[in-house]
């Protein structure tokens, strides 16, 4: 403790340290103030300093498969989407020649022997052909009815061929070919208009489908081609368009000789 006496120098007062423990409820930092040091913040449970900070653990998800799969498929679905849309309409744009043209196996008489299909004569009698069975040529002026009829007998070429000059199609078989095979077919044909089907005595193939020019022999009464060329030839290749099958001067009797009928009637 100092004394300040009149007209003397002030003295700091100095602080004298008792070796006591700073009362109960006063914080550490009081005790020493006046040290010029500062308080170091004391560790709860009696610890010997300041505790470090943690660091935040990262923990890695993965990729999200699940989004990214489901972006995926959503995209391979809209492009397959718009691929199919400009295949149709591309095929929609095509002409029945060419859709006929890129049927594998196909033959066009058209183009490889047109003089043997020209002649579009009606003819009474038997008549001989260059193909068998015929694609084009003479023929009797009777025709064989064409309204999905599936006959179960041969039918005479006369009357099938002035058919397809009316632009049916003509389904053709062995008549040796297994019922189920047969009924296959005649799925294709029957009820549908500008079609017609029958067995086929020789045939050089198990089937044989024709429109006036065109022709496919096939071994598989489950080829897609045999309604393929059904549907694209069926009217389109008419050599007389606009004439029916299913009236005016038909038939639909069957055996191989031809049947000479009366104008406008049917038999």
């Amino acid at each position: 403790m100092s004394i300040s006496t009149p007209g003397g120098p002030q003295r700091r007062p100095t602080v004298v340290s008792t070796g006591k423990k700073p009362a109960a409820g006063r914080p550490a930092a009081d005790a020493k103030a006046g040290s010029g040091k500062p308080a170091t913040p004391q560790r709860s449970g009696g610890g010997k300093g300041p505790r470090k900070p943690i660091t935040p653990v990262k923990v890695s998800q993965g990729r999200p498969w699940g989004p990214i799969a489901l972006f995926v498929a959503v995209g391979v679905l809209a492009t397959a989407i718009i691929g199919y849309g400009a295949w149709a309409t591309f095929k929609g744009s095509q002409s029945w020649q060419d859709k006929a043209a890129q049927i594998e196996g196909i033959v066009n008489f058209r183009k490889t022997d047109p003089e043997s299909i020209s002649d579009q004569e009606h003819r009474a009698g038997k008549i001989e052909y260059k193909q068998s069975p015929p694609v084009g040529g003479p023929h009797n002026p009777t025709w064989q009815r064409c309204l999905g009829d599936v006959y179960d007998a041969p039918i005479a070429n006369e009357h099938a061929l002035h058919s397809l000059e009316h632009g049916a199609v003509w389904l053709t078989y062995r008549p040796d070919l297994p019922v189920a095979d047969v009924e296959k077919l005649a799925s294709v044909i029957r009820n549908n208009d500008f079609m017609l089907m029958s067995p086929y005595e020789g045939l050089d193939a198990p089937i044989s489908v024709q429109a006036w020019g065109y022709q496919l022999k096939l071994d598989n009464a489950d080829d897609p081609r045999i309604k393929e060329f059904a549907t694209v030839l069926a009217q389109n290749a008419s050599v007389e368009p606009g004439v029916p099958c299913s009236s005016g001067n038909y038939t639909t009797g069957t055996g191989t000789e031809p049947r000479e009928l009366e104008p406008s009637m049917g038999g």
